[in-house]
């Protein structure tokens, strides 16, 4: 009965603070990833830093699968926006393509026998992963702006 008496912004008023947090790890992860390719030569000294990045990648990609793109989709079926649902079936195979890619860069170095085994071509990979995780954040920015902020408004 409580929950019948909640209003919109009390019901996901909670979903803005996921986001924030979750972009907030977002920022931690291009500053850390952003440190590793400005560090220049790589030795066996920065793989702690190098799995460092690799642990917050695979937190910042499984938050946005496991926890807000779900917030995001029951938002979008609580206030009955077809329009919202449609587009977040668009932009999650496109979202997913790019999460396959953060996995592999995390398997080739997420250990420090694979980080020194492969430190050489550290530059390569994350220059791809970081072009990527740029698409991927235009991707999510847009399911923010378009399910979220929408509701928001509708909410207040």
């Amino acid at each position: 009965m409580l929950e019948g008496c909640k209003t919109a912004q009390e019901r996901w008023g909670g979903v803005h603070d996921i986001i924030d947090r979750w972009l907030e790890q977002r920022r931690q992860l291009i500053e850390s990833l952003v440190y590793i390719r400005e560090r220049g030569d790589l030795t066996p000294t920065d793989t702690p830093k190098i799995q460092s990045a690799c642990e917050m990648l695979v937190d910042y990609v499984s938050a946005g699968h496991f926890t807000v793109y779900e917030q995001l989709a029951l938002e979008a079926k609580e206030f009955h926006d077809d329009s919202a649902v449609i587009l977040l079936g668009e932009l999650l195979p496109q979202i997913e393509s790019t999460t396959e890619i953060a996995i592999e860069f995390n398997d080739k170095y997420d250990t420090k026998e694979h980080c020194n085994a492969q430190l050489e071509a550290l530059p390569f990979s994350l220059q791809a992963l970081m072009l990527v995780m740029a698409e991927r954040f235009q991707y999510e920015d847009q399911l923010i702006e378009e399910l979220h902020e929408a509701h928001s408004e509708k909410s207040a």
